[in-house]
């Protein structure tokens, strides 16, 4: 099983928190597809909310374990998730929650701690496993547009490269804090056991249609 707590625990600020459940409700006039259900954003500092509409992850990609580790997770309460990321090339479109403890990153995705906050200008990390939700990295592409909907805006950024770095290096978490977001997961994507490497995506915003 992978596990990016390793890595991430370089990072100033980056500690483990407390495990965070999408908060559900029904109605509220959302317009709702089949399949769909409603799902509330909830920025922690300032406290502004988003009522947005969420389906379930296409698991096709995911190891067994993790997929039985996402619907346990999905039993337990927690807080509601800063945003929802989209890679529409990938068919992907998952929560993102504030840090990267193993039961956060069960549920979705985790904001790497110690970096920028949403809705802050600054580089923002943000983490998942390599075995669920971000396997489908490995078919993303340079110039692949990646959404971010948080409580207040929806930004989107364009794939510039990719990096393999050792499970220890952390530098690319700590460079310049220009406005950029990075994922990263555990790499290889199917190797078995501790993976020994990380998988960089760095991405920039789109500004001026460009």
């Amino acid at each position: 099983m992978s596990d990016p707590r390793h890595f991430l625990s370089s990072v100033p600020g980056a500690k483990p928190v407390l495990c965070a459940l999408a908060l559900l409700i029904s109605g509220h006039g959302l317009a709702q597809e089949p399949g769909q259900r409603p799902l509330w954003l909830q920025n922690p500092w300032t406290g502004s909310t988003r009522l947005i509409q969420v389906t379930p992850p296409d698991t096709s990609l995911w190891n067994g374990a993790r997929i039985a580790d996402h619907a346990q997770a999905m039993k337990q309460e927690g807080p509601p998730p800063l945003a929802l990321l989209t890679i529409e090339s990938l068919g992907l479109r998952v929560p993102v929650y504030n840090g990267t403890d193993e039961s956060t990153l069960d549920r979705g995705l985790g904001r790497i701690l110690g970096m920028a906050r949403m809705d802050e200008r600054g580089h923002l990390g943000i983490s998942g496993h390599r075995d669920g939700f971000f396997r489908a990295l490995k078919d993303l592409q340079a110039g692949d547009q990646i959404l971010l909907e948080s409580t207040t805006q929806t930004e989107t950024f364009v794939v510039e490269d990719f990096r393999i770095v050792d499970k220890n290096d952390a530098s690319v978490l700590r460079e310049p804090h220009e406005h950029q977001l990075t994922l990263v997961t555990c790499y290889p994507f199917y190797h078995v056991g501790s993976a020994p490497q990380r998988y960089i995506v760095h991405a920039r915003p789109v500004r001026d249609g460009r």
